[in-house]
């Protein structure tokens, strides 16, 4: 599973805050987030993210224009094979300027291909939207608050696959009590929310730090795009139980 929680304009002159855990195949090769310029002649913006060396796609990141994307497995009953990596569709989205465009250039590209299914964060200062696909797209907009996204759903928004009743029900435990307890306090900065949300991505009371045989929690992304357009990144290259997170110079 993968958990992603979002503060969408909670914080005065930061719209967006994430935290997120990226539970992978211990095996699976990956780089922690770097720089990616455009290419030459292109006005697409730079974007900042890991990189998932198996497929050559990300998970999370962000642009130079305020866009941040992220992307997290769904769970259904029915299997759907992919003729492309979602990892893909993150930087697919991340080439736009705007989470709206973003969302335009995903159902372009899902009418082309067949993808596994998913669930895909877009945000930005302007739009919070959630795509699901399961073979059929839809699109839920964010109202300003935090909001959490499992494998199974997201907020009060949760279907289980029979196949997965157990570990599935779990998520939903868990989507809740992370909701409640960041809910954000009074007088908090994103900077202060971030510290508390990294923290319970690695208490295992919320059960969210994931280790299994040969699959598990990877990694931690906390990130903040501020509305005067700076952003900052603290990535832990493991699991944030026993992993500290590490500032990511994105000035390069």
């Amino acid at each position: 599973m993968c958990t992603l929680i979002v503060a969408w304009h909670v914080f005065e002159g930061t719209p967006v805050a994430v935290a997120a855990n990226r539970d992978e195949a211990v095996g699976r090769p990956s780089s922690p987030p770097a720089v990616v310029d455009p290419p030459p002649g292109s006005d697409e913006p730079r974007i900042v993210a890991p990189r998932d060396e198996e497929a050559g796609g990300t998970w999370i990141g962000y642009n130079g224009t305020g866009v941040l994307a992220a992307v997290t497995n769904r769970w259904t009953d029915e299997d759907r094979e992919g003729e492309r990596s979602r990892g893909l569709l993150v930087l697919d989205a991340l080439a736009e300027r705007s989470a709206g465009d973003a969302a335009r250039a995903v159902e372009r590209e899902l009418r082309e291909r067949a993808y596994e299914p998913f669930f895909l964060l877009l945000c930005d200062a302007d739009a919070a939207l959630l795509l699901s696909w399961d073979g059929r797209l839809r699109v839920a907009e964010f109202d300003p608050g935090v909001h959490v996204v499992m494998n199974v759903g997201f907020d009060d928004d949760f279907s289980v696959p029979e196949r997965r009743r157990d570990p599935g029900e779990r998520q939903i435990e868990s989507a809740r009590l992370l909701r409640a307890a960041l809910a954000p306090e009074r007088g908090e900065t994103a900077t202060a929310w971030l510290d508390r949300a990294g923290k319970a991505l690695g208490d295992h009371e919320f059960g969210v730090c994931v280790h299994g045989d040969g699959f598990g929690t990877r990694s931690s992304s906390l990130i903040a795009l501020a509305a005067d357009g700076t952003a900052t990144y603290r990535f832990a290259d493991g699991p944030p139980c026993r992993t500290g997170y590490e500032a990511i110079d994105t000035r390069s």
